[in-house]
């Protein structure tokens, strides 16, 4: 991992409705491959393509539980604090600024999210403001449209480029498998069968939910993506 005041910094963004070990194992495995300085995650406060969220206070407490044993990860509530739907282009935006132009930034995503950018608001300005690093499993973009494939060709680099430019690169690294998703999270947990979300919540995540009664009833949109857009 880098040390250099030149490395990168790293964002994971999403609506952590509920934060799990999946959220949790993709952070590691970014912050070690990419060599980030630092990581902040930074939950939606109102997706526009996502509705029925749990209470923003609720998910970011939620967080802060999942990171007690994290101390040097970092919670950023941009998203949360802003009044209307929030965009992700925007966070960067507000990112680039207060880092300057020279500061390496680099936002994290899963490949599902990378196969869906294109749905994204003003999608195509993130690589002016960020880097954009995504986690394949598969090693292998046959997922991709024709669209982003040709924005993997003209934006590809090695996690090592990072660290030699603000913003453009496209870089996958690596996530060891966590076969576990929010959905099914929410699921389990509104099914009564909840080994599940005890083998991917993390431990005071799950008396949090238990004790607030969160996830017994049907949760929103649950076909709707983790939102980024």
């Amino acid at each position: 991992m880098a040390n250099s005041s030149d490395a990168p910094v790293g964002f994971l963004g999403g609506s952590f409705d509920p934060v799990h070990a999946g959220h949790l194992q993709l952070a590691r495995d970014a912050q070690q491959a990419l060599g980030l300085r630092q990581l902040s995650f930074v939950p939606a406060g109102q997706p526009w393509q996502k509705t029925g969220l749990t209470s923003s206070r609720q998910r970011v407490h939620m967080l802060e539980l999942a990171l007690l044993t994290e101390p040097h990860w970092r919670i950023d509530l941009r998203e949360v604090e802003r009044n209307g739907p929030t965009y992700t282009v925007d966070s960067a935006r507000e990112l680039r600024a207060e880092a300057g132009p020279h500061r390496p930034l680099v936002w994290i995503m899963g490949f599902d999210q990378l196969r869906r950018l294109p749905s994204w608001h003003r999608w195509e300005e993130l690589l002016e403001l960020v880097h954009i690093a995504y986690a394949d499993r598969t090693s292998s973009e046959s997922g991709l449209d024709a669209v982003m494939q040709g924005v993997v060709l003209r934006h590809a680099g090695e996690p090592i480029d990072l660290a030699h430019q603000a913003a453009g690169r496209l870089v996958r690294f690596a996530m060891q498998a966590v076969d576990c998703s929010a959905t099914a999270v929410r699921e389990s947990l509104r099914s009564g069968e909840q080994a599940y979300a005890v083998r991917y919540l993390p431990a005071p995540v799950l008396d949090y939910i238990r004790r607030q009664h969160l996830y017994i009833q049907e949760h929103g949109n649950e076909k709707t993506a983790t939102p980024g857009g």
